[in-house]
């Protein structure tokens, strides 16, 4: 995607982006809340807890600089394929529709990989990323277990 303020490219997690994936999950979630051992569990080991597991990372380059990353994590689960997790957009990339790009990836990929739903948990007070979840589909379901204090919002997305 190209626009006037530069050109936006969604790749492939490598591990030269450890570190961009980690910090900017960490910034937003410490802006907002605090940081749990889920959330220490999938960024301090990207690798194994996502990546090994058959889930995968989306990484969003502003000019080849990562200002926005998004991971795909394999659930064993009978209902949901995958959780769409660990969404970031740094601040100074906000409103230049990352999370639109990020989240769109995300689904095809998930397509690509033979998903048939994704699930998420959020929270209210993040209304923009709510509302980006409500515009890629997602609907808002209740009662499943969530290991996340923060979460008061479960969504999901058929995608077959």
């Amino acid at each position: 995607m190209n626009n006037t303020t530069g050109t936006v490219e969604i790749v492939d997690y490598e591990s030269k982006y450890n570190a961009a994936f980690a910090y900017l999950n960490k910034e937003w979630i410490a802006a907002y809340f605090k940081m749990e051992a889920a959330d220490y569990k999938a960024l301090d080991n990207a690798d194994t807890y996502i990546l090994q597991n058959g889930g995968c990372i989306l990484v969003a380059l502003l000019d080849k600089e990562p200002v926005g990353v998004c991971a795909l994590i394999k659930m064993n689960d009978p209902d949901y394929d995958f959780e769409l997790a660990k969404m970031a957009v740094s601040p100074k990339a906000q409103g230049k529709k990352i999370g639109w790009l990020l989240g769109n990836a995300a689904i095809e990929k998930a397509k690509q990989l033979g998903a048939s739903k994704i699930y998420l948990e959020s929270n209210t007070i993040l209304v923009p990323a709510i509302q980006l979840y409500r515009k890629l589909g997602f609907i808002e379901v209740h009662g499943r277990p969530t290991p996340y204090e923060r979460a008061n919002i479960q969504m999901e997305l058929s995608i077959s």
